[in-house]
């Protein structure tokens, strides 16, 4: 019989016991090798950008500004809508320094909701974190392979087999699609190519070390980097003013869904967390990594927002690929071309990043018991959590062919802000319960940075398609469901594990 107070045979009390902060960076105690500790400031922002310069500047960005059957056009004003997301984000990126800096700990989120807030809260953020980087990736895979066909036609001419590039559910809906399939008796066939392969090949890139993984990053980031300038410089001095008026067509409600859905293309600062067991210097160098990416990318994205839709009517830009369309409208095709291929350099890196961060989480998770102890295994040779990097890369591979890229897009933002909220409420609790601790990094403006990063992630959730919010809540029961069944008996914090 379970007592009074009591959820599953814990007491309440014990599902929010905190983790003590110096335990938060503990092995098991089995004597395995730690995480290699070889990233800079330098390197920490170039992950930042690599993640979060991506589908959303290459994409999505054309989506927003056109508007679509669930959400009204942003215009020419989505520069606006990029400068609110922007703050937003800056808000969050502030609370992320100080707690990361304070816990400079693998696994983000999670492990700064289990110091601050306790089991149960580290718990659902850690679920949830699941759709910002494994989910998510998702979509980004999928992306990946429709900038893959786009760059072969432009440059080669060549047509990749639609079957073979998109998922099940898209074959089996499309008519032209399931005509040329193949059918084993009146199934259609499909398979995402593109996607598993680029997955597979990172997975390998990741596996082999950090510091490999890094540098292969930062020599994309630099190249798309130079590619989203050399758009900027280019489209210029094409830019018609017209295009400009008017300025808000759906007025601020455009503008408001517009930095709702713009939230997605600056997800990835976060992610520079998630590898603070391997930065020399966490404590100086996380807070230069996220506020500095985060700076970067938010000055590009309101740059590459005024000359795209300066180049052609925002009507327009509903494509998978607005850049090089509003090059070629203008008559560039050879940068358009070009443009194609930064889309898949930028993507690549996007994956990159987001494939090296879940682990990191599944590792934090089960060095405290509440996942198997697999995933906490560190690798003898490449001194990487190899089991829980190929079990992400075989998930997110295999997934794109049976889920759509608008089911994995719809959980991603949502979870992603869900987070955001959980670290600033982190930072309000430990600034109350431990006021004396020496903080490496201050949050400027406490306690109104944190109030309003609360504030404006939950305004930009309300903003989401109401849809989001279902498949959220079945998301969360399921996570409640798996650590009842299994996290809580085997914690090592509250359980017997």
């Amino acid at each position: 019989m379970l007592r009074a107070g009591s959820v599953g045979g814990l007491r309440a009390a014990e599902l929010f016991r905190r983790k003590r902060w110096q335990e938060a960076t503990d092995s098991p105690g089995d004597g395995a090798p730690g995480l290699r500790r070889t990233l800079g400031a330098w390197d920490l922002t170039l992950l930042g950008v690599g993640a979060i310069v991506g589908a959303g500047i290459f994409s999505s960005i054309g989506q927003m500004a056109a508007g679509g059957p669930d959400h009204p056009a942003a215009g020419p004003a989505l520069i606006l809508s990029f400068v609110i997301t922007a703050v937003a984000c800056g808000f969050s990126a502030l609370c992320y320094a100080e707690i990361a800096a304070l816990v400079p700990a693998s696994g983000s989120a999670y492990t700064y909701a289990f110091v601050a807030l306790g089991e149960l809260p580290a718990w659902i953020i850690g679920w949830d974190l699941i759709i910002e980087y494994a989910v998510g990736n998702i979509y980004v895979a999928q992306s990946w392979a429709d900038y893959f066909r786009s760059f072969l036609r432009g440059s080669l001419g060549l047509d990749f087999p639609g079957w073979m590039a998109t998922d099940l559910q898209t074959v089996a809906s499309d008519p032209a699609l399931a005509a040329v399939a193949p059918r084993i008796g009146s199934l259609v066939i499909g398979f995402n190519l593109p996607a598993a392969s680029i997955v597979a090949a990172l997975t390998v890139v990741l596996v082999l070390g950090v510091r490999a993984s890094a540098r292969f990053n930062a020599g994309m980031v630099i190249f798309k980097l130079l590619l989203v300038l050399a758009f900027i410089a280019v489209g210029t001095a094409f830019v018609q003013p017209a295009h400009w008026h008017p300025f808000a067509p759906t007025g601020f409600h455009g503008v408001w869904a517009g930095a709702s859905l713009a939230f997605f293309s600056y997800i990835g600062f976060d992610a520079v967390s998630t590898v603070a067991e391997e930065t020399r210097h966490p404590q100086r160098d996380l807070p230069r990594g996220m506020i500095g990416s985060l700076v970067i990318c938010s000055v590009l994205y309101i740059a590459v927002a005024a000359v795209m839709t300066g180049l052609v009517p925002y009507q327009t830009l509903d494509t998978g690929d607005p850049l090089a369309r509003a090059l070629q409208v203008v008559g560039l095709p050879r940068v358009a071309t070009l443009m194609s291929l930064g889309a898949v350099i930028a993507v690549t890196a996007v994956l990159l990043v987001f494939q090296l961060g879940q682990p990191r989480i599944l590792f934090a998770m089960a060095r405290d018991g509440l996942l198997p102890q697999a995933f906490a295994r560190i690798h003898p040779r490449f001194r990487t959590p190899h089991r829980g990097t190929i079990l992400t890369g075989v998930f997110v591979g295999l997934a794109p062919t049976f889920i759509t890229q608008s089911q994995a897009l719809e959980l991603t933002s949502i979870g992603t802000l869900f987070a955001f909220i959980v670290v600033a409420v982190g930072v309000i609790a430990l600034r109350v319960r431990e006021p004396e601790r020496a903080r490496p990094f201050r949050c400027p403006g406490y306690p109104v940075t944190p109030v309003l990063a609360i504030v404006s992630c939950a305004g930009l959730m309300w903003g989401l398609p109401p849809a989001n919010w279902w498949r959220f809540g079945i998301w969360l029961l399921i996570g409640l469901a798996i650590y009842a069944s299994y996290g809580r008996r085997r914690s090592r914090v509250t359980g017997s594990g």
